[in-house]
């Protein structure tokens, strides 16, 4: 079956696609441009002296999943929405020459820019595929760790992402993602925000609702480590919406004590 793409799909392929446009690459000179900043926050130090010398790095997601998943020389691993390639370059350096690394991105832009990236970067052991998380354009058991950033929250059929995700892990196999979850309902203004879903936010479900999800699929061992955002990050992501959302009737209070990030690590059983 063909997945068919949604309002959701398309609003957010747009919103990406644009934004990549608007940089030079994930991978940049480090003079480029000052939006494309190595973020410090997200990747410890050791992970950013991978990159190559003078290149600096630019990320859309919101924690490090390449760390979280303690990948291993020969694995091969798998990205769900690889964007313009960051995660995969030092997921590629971890599982070095006998390893693998695929990424999948339903932006062709993205995917466009990843492949230009490892080529200019001499990256061998790194593939981009264009296709939706909802149909992975991967073989059943062949993926020993799935690692995504930011991405999955931003599906509409979440459940669909997890049972793909189940199918292409190997027996035994690692989910290592860090993701935008909530604890407690988000306000129907932000829920129905097409910008929302692109911004990270309405499209989150309740941290619950997620590790349920997970379960029913048949992931185990699954563990959830919450990192909270602080107020100006939220702010300046709700201030990015552009469909003219009422924000005087949303309490800010609670989309800060409801949205948060997490370390989610969970296995598909041996």
């Amino acid at each position: 079956m063909t997945q068919t793409p949604t309002p959701i799909h398309e609003t957010v392929q747009k919103h990406y696609a644009e934004r990549i446009r608007s940089n030079a690459s994930c991978c940049g000179p480090a003079s480029a441009s000052d939006c494309c900043s190595t973020d410090s926050n997200l990747y410890p130090a050791d992970l950013l002296a991978t990159l190559p010398e003078g290149e600096t790095a630019v990320s859309y997601g919101c924690g490090d999943p390449v760390t979280l998943a303690s990948l291993e020389p020969g694995q091969t691993v798998l990205d769900l929405g690889s964007g313009a390639g960051l995660d995969c370059f030092f997921a590629a350096k971890k599982v070095g020459e006998t390893g693998h690394v695929i990424g999948v991105d339903m932006t062709p832009e993205m995917i466009e820019r990843a492949r230009s990236s490892a080529r200019r970067l001499n990256i061998q052991n790194v593939e981009f595929r264009q296709g939706y998380l909802e149909e992975l354009p991967v073989d059943s058991n062949s993926v020993d760790v799935i690692i995504s950033n930011c991405v999955i929250n931003l599906a509409p059929d979440k459940s669909k992402v997890f049972a793909e995700a189940f199918r292409v892990l190997k027996p035994g196999a690692k989910f290592a993602v860090s993701d935008i979850v909530t604890d407690g309902p988000l306000p129907d203004a932000i829920k129905n925000s097409l910008s929302a879903w692109a911004g990270c936010v309405a499209g989150a479900v309740e941290a619950k609702d997620y590790l349920a999800m997970m379960e029913g699929i048949g992931f185990t061992n699954i563990s959830v480590t919450p990192v909270f955002f602080d107020k100006e990050t939220i702010d300046s992501a709700i201030a990015d919406m552009s469909d003219a959302i009422e924000l005087k009737t949303i309490s800010r209070d609670d989309i800060y004590k409801a949205v948060y990030s997490a370390k989610i690590t969970a296995y598909k059983p041996a």
